[in-house]
């Protein structure tokens, strides 16, 4: 369930047009959750757009964040959902934080956003 969260949280953000979105598999390298979600946005308001689909696609899952923090700033939004934790940065600090650096032992998840994954299966009929 917590990489099928990680992956819908992915479309959500692309859905609002967020970039380079990655999804890793931490659980092995951190005790502390399973999958980073890492977005970025180019302005504050696509910020909290992004971050507020997210929220949206997962609450309808059944999942509710925990935790929300950089509200104020809209620089580096965090949703924290306990198996997943949502990353969605302007671009600026996304790379001067460099999460992916980080945690580059991480695994890659491989999604599709949802329109994407809509057209192959439209295409397969």
């Amino acid at each position: 369930m917590p990489r099928t969260l990680a992956v819908r949280a992915a479309r959500a953000a692309a859905e609002k047009q967020g970039r380079d979105i990655r999804v890793l598999q931490v659980r092995d390298l951190i005790a502390i959750t399973d999958y980073f979600v890492i977005v970025s946005g180019a302005t504050d308001r696509q910020v909290k757009a992004i971050g507020d689909s997210v929220e949206d696609e997962l609450r309808r899952s059944g999942a509710k964040a925990i935790r929300r923090e950089g509200e104020r700033d809209l620089r580096w939004l965090l949703l924290d959902y306990a198996d997943i934790i949502v990353h969605i940065f302007h671009e600026e600090d996304r790379a001067y934080y460099e999460l992916e650096r980080l945690w580059k032992d991480a695994p890659d998840v491989r999604w599709e956003p949802a329109e994407k994954k809509a057209k192959v299966k439209s295409a397969q009929r």
